[in-house]
């Protein structure tokens, strides 16, 4: 029978943070079984994890939402390195994803561990005027309401997302968007989720993420976009590297998550801290 763990990732009590599946050892499951238990599930994510009989600490994980595979999940990585520390003890392992190797950190005792993923190499690009408009029509935003300093992107860090800052906390909380047309535009561009921020001051963000393309209509806090936004807000010359910034995400959802984001001056790759606990 194969253990299914749940663990609320970003987050210090179970209340909170977003819900991952964690299966520790997914050596017999095929991609049938992977859909069907993280369909069961009905969280955003679950984590499919193969120990390596080659190498102490590595692991070949997959991560399956609801209605697809997608190559990178930063709260189920972050769920799945707590888990792992707390069988076998805290220190660092090496997950192997489909978007590539990502070092992840363990430290503290159970109850109170926190896990730190090291992005793969990030990049952004410029959205289309056309994309843009799209995405602001089936979000039923406008322009005007868009934060001039943060431009539009699509960023990357194992994962593809749609980067939009919103100019007022209100337009951020005010979530009601075309599920469907989103979607679509989503599976066009090989997005992931769309990253929707608000900056509170120069290193305090708010998030949220619609994940339509997984069945999802909001993920409570999205580690691999807190990964490419890191990347994101150093190239558009946002912050000053070295830098560590916070993202509170969930809140509207009643399912607060906070999120660290490391960014270096001397390294591409993003690292992305958070707690977890099982639920």
């Amino acid at each position: 029978m194969t253990a299914i763990l749940s663990y609320a990732a970003f987050t210090e009590t179970p209340e909170g943070g977003n819900p991952a599946g964690v299966v520790l050892d997914a050596s017999a499951l095929n991609d049938t079984d992977m859909l069907k238990i993280a369909a069961d599930l009905g969280y955003s994510e679950t984590a499919f994890v193969v120990a390596r009989a080659d190498a102490a600490n590595e692991y070949d994980v997959r991560y399956f939402a609801p209605e697809a595979e997608v190559p990178f999940c930063g709260h189920a990585t972050i769920a799945t390195g707590v888990a792992l520390a707390e069988r076998d003890g805290a220190g660092t392992l090496v997950f192997h994803t489909k978007a590539g190797t990502v070092p992840v950190h363990t430290e503290g005792v159970t109850g109170g561990i926190t896990a730190t993923l090291t992005s793969v190499e990030p990049h952004t690009e410029d959205v289309p005027h056309d994309v843009l408009d799209n995405a602001l029509d089936a979000l039923g935003w406008d322009t005007s309401e868009l934060d001039e300093t943060l431009p539009p992107k699509i960023a990357y860090a194992g994962a593809r997302h749609l980067i939009l800052a919103a100019a007022t906390r209100e337009r951020l909380a005010d979530l009601d968007y075309d599920f469907e047309a989103l979607k679509q535009l989503m599976l066009d561009l090989d997005l992931i989720t769309v990253d929707l921020v608000y900056r509170e001051d120069e290193t305090t963000f708010h998030a949220r993420n619609p994940f339509p393309i997984g069945g999802v209509v909001e993920d409570p806090a999205t580690g691999a976009a807190a990964a490419a936004f890191g990347n994101y807000l150093r190239e558009v010359g946002a912050v000053t590297a070295p830098a560590t910034v916070t993202v509170h995400q969930g809140v509207d959802m009643g399912r607060p998550s906070l999120l660290t984001i490391t960014i270096d001056s001397e390294r591409p790759e993003i690292r992305v801290s958070g707690r977890a606990v099982a639920m």
